[in-house]
């Protein structure tokens, strides 16, 4: 029998990385539509950036899917509940947590807080609905990775961390966590770009009703400011799009094994577009990375 494609290990490695590529620009590039697009910088405002964001990258989403297809792409009626649920935890509640939680960090530190993700989406996908085993390589491989996450928060002996940045980054990869192993269950009743798409667009529109009701306010008066946003919701289409593939045909472990790239490539581009002074020394910087790559490797061993 034909292997499919979509379990190849190349394959699955190269479009991780690519997924993983455009979500750690996503970091940078969001710290600077702040600046370009937010008159002020308050909750209901970076909301309702997120939501427009989002809007955006669903209907994108749909309408170039629908052109590859040559027809509309719509869910079926009884996948609107997933749709909606998939909506909850991997649009509205992960990036209201997220933008608030970037906004009140760095980018370096909210990148590889957000990296965590992959602890939580393997134990939820372990212990809860048990899709697959939590195997001790796994735990090592979780708790190693973990002393990532704290080592990048350390000053001196003191552990760092700011409740509404860096917890709220980290409560956001818990709820991403979620919709991951929602998405694998939900994509065997439901195209996953589909699922994609719409849960994007129900999510996006649920967070500008909100943040309009408590006065968001956007402006996007430059090209800058457009070009960024443009840029944000187009390589959420394409990412979201191409992992909810790889969930559909591969275990979520390892999938979102291949998120602990996202602060490696974060780190690298927040350092390089952003101004900001990131508070991480480079000695714990780099012992984070060794820790998080060292991650992916216990994952990624297979016993023959």
């Amino acid at each position: 029998m034909k292997k499919s494609i979509y379990t190849n290990t190349l394959f699955v490695t190269v479009m991780a990385l690519l997924c993983c590529a455009l979500w750690g620009s996503a970091t940078p590039f969001i710290k600077i539509g702040y600046e370009l697009v937010l008159p002020v910088r308050d909750v209901a405002s970076t909301i309702l950036f997120a939501g427009i964001r989002f809007t955006l990258a669903g209907i994108l989403t749909v309408l170039i899917y629908s052109i590859a297809r040559r027809k509309v792409l719509i869910p079926k009626k009884e996948n609107l509940g997933r749709v909606a649920t998939v909506a909850c935890f991997q649009t509205v509640i992960q990036y209201i947590f997220f933008y608030i939680g970037l906004a009140n960090t760095t980018g370096v530190k909210g990148t590889i807080a957000s990296g965590s993700n992959p602890f939580f989406a393997i134990l939820i996908a372990s212990l809860i609905f048990r899709q697959e085993k939590l195997t001790v390589r796994k735990v090592v491989a979780m708790i190693i990775g973990f002393a990532g996450i704290i080592v990048v928060n350390l000053k001196g002996l003191d552990l760092n961390m700011n409740f509404t940045g860096d917890c709220f980054v980290l409560f956001s990869a818990a709820s991403y966590a979620v919709s991951s192993v929602l998405m694998k269950r939900f994509s065997q009743h439901e195209d996953p770009v589909v699922l994609s798409g719409y849960q994007f667009i129900f999510g996006g529109i649920f967070m500008i009703l909100v943040s309009l009701c408590f006065g968001g306010q956007v402006q996007i008066a430059s090209l800058q400011g457009l070009g960024v946003l443009i840029y944000l919701a187009f390589l959420s289409a394409i990412a979201y799009s191409v992992w909810g593939i790889l969930l559909k045909h591969n275990p979520v472990s390892r999938v979102t094994v291949f998120s602990f790239m996202i602060p490696v490539f974060g780190v690298l581009l927040s350092n390089l577009l952003l101004e900001e002074q990131s508070n991480v020394s480079p000695v714990n910087l780099l012992m984070t990375l060794i820790l998080v790559c060292t991650g992916i490797l216990i994952l990624n061993y297979k016993k023959e």
